[in-house]
């Protein structure tokens, strides 16, 4: 049978990132393609006695379906911890939670778009986002990234000219994937522009709890006055990444129509999840279990720089991140990307290539992505040198 798939699917390309996992079945190849944290970053022993005692004490409310906002002790303590440390949330936010951060960005997209919208984007940016918004049928149009951030002058000619734009979609701490940092004075003229043309923000910050240097930045979401910004975080690299857990805070008229968008995905985001993770953040002390995530991170990715410092040709450039989980290389112009992911992975080293991460998907790329939080100490160390060996194949 021939099958007729929906406008909205027939286009979408299925995630790069999710097709590279496929060719590394060989134990082999050294990945520096996933976005995983560090296997070491979980708190097994805390969780798995946490696990125990909701079966044994809790068994029903963990089983049982519940409420599409969230477990109500867990949207609690999120939204004090967002206030207290973060000085996130007004009067007219509310704080729900979600499963992982990418469904609250698609949820706003469903509540804010229509077929034929426009979301303007940092380019490059997350795929699992850019992926959202087109399975919803609505256009991405990107605003090139600059060392401190989205290029100010570009955005607001963007902001001035595309039609139908519903939605501004940033990752200003330690972004996916170029590992940048968008600098303070750039956060407040983001939202000044987002005043002065009325577009919803949706800020992403899954990274910003792993800074391991330099100076945190408030976010966008604290200088919200007017009730513009949208903000999606997670558990996902603070406790673990497979649990699906991570919440909104937005003001209250768009979370009442993100719920109900929930509704019809998922219900609700798995219950005993939700308990784990609101029993973590009550018996445990989550900030000392983050900093030891802060300094893991720190070593890996100095390990990581250093390797590329010391075999990486010249003509590679790189970024030397803050914080977050990548690396963003760039190789010279007389490089094809393509035929050098194929020759990396001929020679055993997986890396992302960043036409992945475009919002126009037949624009090139001459650029990378590299993660340091998922391999080992050994495998970036050999990795980075096959890596290396690969460029200086292409020079020659």
């Amino acid at each position: 049978m021939e099958y007729n798939f929906s406008n909205k699917l027939a286009s979408l390309k299925p995630s790069a990132i999710r097709e590279i996992f496929k060719s590394l079945s060989d134990p082999s190849i050294i990945s520096f393609a996933a976005g995983n944290p560090a296997p070491e970053s979980f708190p097994i022993k805390e969780l798995s006695m946490i696990s125990a005692d909701i079966f044994e004490n809790s068994p029903v409310t963990a089983l049982q379906y519940s409420l599409t906002e969230g477990y109500p002790a867990l949207r609690q303590v999120v939204a004090d911890r967002l206030k207290t440390k973060f000085s996130i949330g007004r009067d007219f936010d509310s704080t729900v939670i979600v499963t992982g951060g990418q469904q609250g960005i698609e949820l706003t997209c469903k509540a804010f778009c229509n077929e034929g919208d426009t979301v303007i984007c940092e380019n490059p940016t997350f795929i699992g986002a850019l992926n959202a918004f087109r399975s919803n049928g609505v256009n991405t149009v990107g605003v090139d990234l600059e060392d401190d951030g989205i290029n100010i002058e570009k955005l607001e000619e963007t902001l001035k000219t595309t039609k139908n734009a519903k939605l501004l979609y940033l990752i200003p701490t330690f972004q996916n994937p170029a590992g940048i940092t968008t600098s303070f004075e750039k956060r407040k003229k983001i939202y000044e522009l987002a005043k002065k043309y009325s577009i919803v923000v949706i800020e992403d910050n899954p990274y910003g709890e792993l800074r391991f240097a330099g100076e945190e930045i408030p976010t966008i979401k604290s200088m919200d006055t007017e009730g513009l910004v949208v903000y999606c975080g997670s558990f996902s690299k603070i406790l673990s990444a497979g649990m699906r857990v991570g919440f909104m805070c937005a003001p209250e008229e768009i979370i009442s129509k993100a719920v109900v968008a929930k509704q019809v995905e998922d219900v609700h985001t798995n219950i005993f999840f939700q308990m784990l993770c609101y029993r973590y953040m009550t018996e445990w002390d989550l900030d000392a279990h983050i900093e030891t995530i802060r300094s893991l991170y720190r070593r890996k990715c100095n390990l990581m720089l250093d390797e590329l410092d010391k075999n990486m040709p010249d003509c590679v450039k790189y970024t030397r991140p803050e914080g977050g989980l990548f690396i963003w290389c760039t190789l010279p112009d007389t490089i094809d990307l393509s035929e050098f992911t194929k020759a990396a992975i001929a020679n055993k080293v997986a890396v992302v290539p960043g036409t992945a991460f475009n919002c126009d998907t037949e624009a090139p790329s001459n650029s990378f992505r590299l993660n340091y939080s998922t391999p080992s100490d050994e495998q970036i160390v050999n990795g980075v040198r096959l890596l290396a060996d690969t460029v200086k194949q292409f020079i020659k």
